[in-house]
């Protein structure tokens, strides 16, 4: 075994740059070309491989340091074999130009030529993918500007005109394999400039330097991408400040990255800000985009808030920003109605005070919730067009032969809606022994991924916490949820006199793409009617 201390190779001529992510630790086993760290310069920015395979035994950088060619980066453990490679074959240096005979220069004229423009020397003799074209047919360039943008599985870099004029025709499209000498476009230039070869060979480099390029110009990889979600005619939606690895990674899979937070140095876009967006869309299936980025909706703008006054400020918890995310996007997408109702449960509630010995016996505590929730799994039934979901392809409706509805919890860490299963085949016992048992693994955080899974309806209730109404959010894809205020008496008119009665305030906000005005009012009046009088219960 040998230690050896591993340096930043050539950059490519930039001088001090910037270390913004560092891809391996101490006691990870790497293969040679695996991704040491990701390096920044103004420009642009470039992945630096290993030069050899091995052990790291300390990275000797830090992300957000600066750093220069020749510095130290890590210090890798080698086994002898490898030593013995590295020992007969070491990196070549650059190697002088071959001379070659001096090309005359045309003498000027005042006519004009066409040219053919090569890809130059890119250091590799492999075929590289043309990631971006920068010019089109009857564009005036001048000497410098970008022509194409490059990518290998390391590194990209743009090639610039070699002369000024105006672009004829370009030879080649995104997407394609090129190599040093292929055509990129023909140029007519004037007879009085005097035109460098096309394919003149450039000095060679070394092997770091072939890799990283991306060093030599700015670039925005994923402007030309248009097929990619977020795009605007010829432009993403925003700037990005992403590295050449992820920007691939964001075109193979047609993503824009102005959608991506970046949770890098300086905001930058990493491969795991990459594959959570990914993750977090794929589990909200169709996500509607960011509201404050797009539909026609101003952002909201950023205030200081410390500047009125002392503040504190406390991160989301995960479940509050996955609450905030799904409500945001049903009432983005969902047509929202709310209908109101008052309940009288006065003969509910002197009934329910008389369970109170045998709901003892049978160890449960019988509160409204579980006679809330036999009413409702019984008015879905009478009325399926609220116990369905409408389908993706949204040309059809999803009926649900199963009533399985959903209670809101609030606990410490957010809100929480576990769900009753078969609702309609269960006694008012049972109701209130699994909705007790469901809210307090919510409040324990116990709950597993199933208990939250399959709900058909919604129960969202404040209780004693008091309001006289409130138009809660469907919890899609449901198409239909019940709010539940706190109990009030109120003296109501029984055809002689006022007499005092238990009024409990509904409100019931449906998705009115699947369920019409008349669909929601006969499921109230008949959810008032089973709760007014619960001998109606014993009917169904």
């Amino acid at each position: 075994m040998a230690t050896e201390i591993i340096k930043v190779p050539d950059l490519g001529g930039a001088d001090e740059v910037e270390v913004i992510e560092v891809c391996v630790k101490a006691g990870d086993v790497i293969a040679e070309e695996d991704s040491l760290v990701v390096l920044e310069s103004d420009k642009a920015s470039m992945e630096v491989p290993a030069p050899k395979a091995g052990k790291v035994l300390a990275v000797l950088v830090n992300e957000g340091e600066n750093i220069k060619e020749g510095d130290n980066l890590l210090e890798l453990e080698i086994d002898g074999a490898a030593e013995a490679v590295a020992e007969e074959a070491p990196v070549a240096e650059a190697a002088p130009a071959k001379a070659e005979e001096p090309v005359p220069a045309p003498a000027a004229s005042a006519g004009s030529s066409v040219e053919l423009i090569c890809v130059p020397d890119i250091g590799t003799e492999d075929a590289v993918e043309v990631i971006e074209i920068c010019v089109a047919k009857g564009d005036e360039i001048t000497e410098g500007d970008s022509l194409i943008v490059l990518e290998s599985d390391k590194a990209s870099m743009e090639v610039p005109a070699p002369q000024s004029g105006v672009v004829v025709a370009v030879k080649l499209q995104e997407g394609a394999q090129v190599k040093q000498g292929d055509a990129i476009l023909e140029l007519k230039v004037e007879g009085a400039a005097a035109p460098a070869p096309a394919s003149e060979p450039a000095p060679a480099m070394s092997p770091a330097a072939e890799a990283r390029q991306s060093f030599t110009e700015p670039r925005q990889v994923s402007e030309q991408y248009q097929q990619v979600t977020g795009m605007t005619e010829n432009r993403p939606s925003q700037e990005v400040h992403a590295g050449p690895a992820v920007r691939k990674m964001a075109r193979e899979i047609g993503l824009d990255l102005s959608l991506v937070p970046g949770s890098g140095p300086k905001g930058r876009i990493i491969k795991d800000d990459v594959k959570f967006f990914i993750k977090n869309a794929l589990s909200n299936k169709k996500q509607a985009p960011v509201a404050t980025g797009g539909a026609g909706i101003p952002a909201v703008p950023e205030i200081d808030f410390a500047q009125f006054g002392e503040i504190s400020v406390e991160p989301m918890s995960k479940l509050h920003k996955v609450t905030a995310a799904n409500m945001h996007r049903s009432w983005l997408n969902v047509p929202h109605v709310t209908g109101f109702d008052d309940i009288d449960i006065t003969d509910l509630e002197a009934f329910r005070q008389t369970l109170k010995a045998e709901a003892e016996r049978a160890g449960v505590k019988v509160t409204p919730l579980p006679f809330l929730l036999k009413a409702c799994a019984m008015a879905l039934k009478a009325n399926p067009k609220l116990n369905a979901s409408l389908h993706a392809d949204g040309e059809s409706v999803v009926y649900k032969n199963y009533v399985h509805i959903g209670i809101a919890v609030d606990t410490p860490a957010g809100l929480m809606v576990p769900v009753i299963r078969d609702v309609d085949k269960k006694s008012i016992f049972e109701l209130a022994a699994e909705s007790a048992e469901l809210a307090q693994k919510a409040k324990e955080r116990k709950l597993k991924p199933a208990e939250m899974q399959g709900g058909t309806f919604t129960i969202s209730s404040l209780g004693a916490m008091g309001g006289t109404g409130f138009t809660p959010i469907v919890n899609t894809p449901e198409v239909a949820i019940l709010g539940v205020s706190r109990l009030d008496v109120k003296p109501r008119w029984n055809g002689s006199e006022f007499e005092p009665r238990k009024m409990l305030p509904v409100s019931l906000s449906y998705d009115h793409r699947a369920v019409n005005g008349a669909d929601a009012g006969r499921f109230l009046v008949m959810l008032n009617s089973l709760l007014s009088d619960i001998r109606r219960m014993a009917l169904a």
